[in-house]
C-alpha cells in the first residue's frame, strides 16, 4: 500500500475532505442563489425593484452592486477556510509514517 494510499484510508483526510467539500458546496450555492436572486426579482417585483432609494439609483442597481460585495465576502471566507485546510493537511502530513522521505511537502500545501 503506498503513502497516498495509507494517507486516503485515514479517518482525518476523510474529515478534510468532508469538511471541504461541504464548504465548497455551500458557497457555491448561496453564491447561484444570491447571484439568480436579482433577474428573478427584477422579471417578477419589478415596482418594488424599481423603488428609488438613493438620488437616481434604485434597489436593482443596489443589489446589483451587493453582488460585487458578496463575491468579495465570500472571497475572504474561502481564504479563512483555506487556512484552516492547510493546518490540517500539514498536522496529516506530519503524521503520516515517512511523508518527507516520500518527498512530500512538510508544513502545507
Amino acid at each position: 500500500m503506498s503513502l497516498s494510499d495509507q494517507l486516503y484510508a485515514t479517518p482525518a483526510y476523510r474529515d478534510l475532505i468532508r469538511q471541504k467539500t461541504a464548504a465548497v458546496v455551500a458557497l457555491t450555492v448561496f453564491f447561484i442563489a444570491y447571484y439568480f436572486a436579482l433577474p428573478v426579482l427584477v422579471g417578477y417585483w419589478p415596482e418594488l425593484m424599481a423603488r428609488k432609494v438613493w438620488g437616481h439609483a434604485n434597489l436593482a442597481y443596489l443589489f446589483a452592486f451587493s453582488q460585487f460585495l458578496m463575491t468579495w465576502a465570500i472571497a475572504y471566507l474561502y481564504m479563512r477556510f483555506a487556512g484552516r485546510y492547510d493546518r490540517m493537511t500539514a498536522s496529516l502530513l506530519a503524521e503520516a509514517p515517512g511523508a518527507s522521505s516520500a518527498g512530500l511537502p512538510e508544513g502545507g500545501s
